[in-house]
């Protein structure tokens, strides 16, 4: 799942792992780099300023809204998703929410319940209050097999 490298994502150490078995109830704020393999009640937030890494496995899930520089998504998300640079959704990627991104990679099989919106690059680093491109803003629910 993780051999290859995706062209946008930079690389990021992932000094932390959330195990498969872990649950956790309450918001959650990561610098550098967070595998999820485990469940997250709450929202889930890369440090302000870092270019920080979210890895969702085909085990993990979030249920609130998640914030990032970049995020490789391949479980489940339910809530709103905003990416400072590059989002990869992998084929077992379920999106309950909005994403909010500068670059998309979207793969066979992964689905998206919510819009699409490509951020403004002059606006990226605001990740408190997204600001929206309105013009490139497209109502998007889709799911390939």
């Amino acid at each position: 799942m993780f051999k290859k490298k995706s062209p946008g994502v930079s690389q990021a150490k992932l000094a932390t792992l959330i195990a498969h078995d872990v649950q956790i109830a309450g918001n959650l704020e990561f610098s550098d780099g967070l595998r999820m393999d485990g469940h997250v009640k709450g929202n889930v937030t890369g440090r302000a300023g870092e270019q920080t890494l979210l890895v969702v496995s085909d085990q993990g899930s979030i249920t609130g809204n998640v914030n990032a520089y970049d995020i490789v998504i391949n479980g489940t998300i339910t809530g709103d998703v905003t990416v400072e640079h590059f989002v990869e959704l992998q084929s077992n990627a379920h999106v309950n929410g909005n994403i909010y991104y500068q670059q998309l990679r979207m793969d066979v099989g992964a689905s998206v319940e919510g819009k699409l919106t490509k951020r403004d690059n002059t606006l990226a680093p605001q990740l408190d209050t997204p600001r929206l491109s309105s013009e490139m803003t497209s109502d998007y629910s889709h799911s390939e097999t």
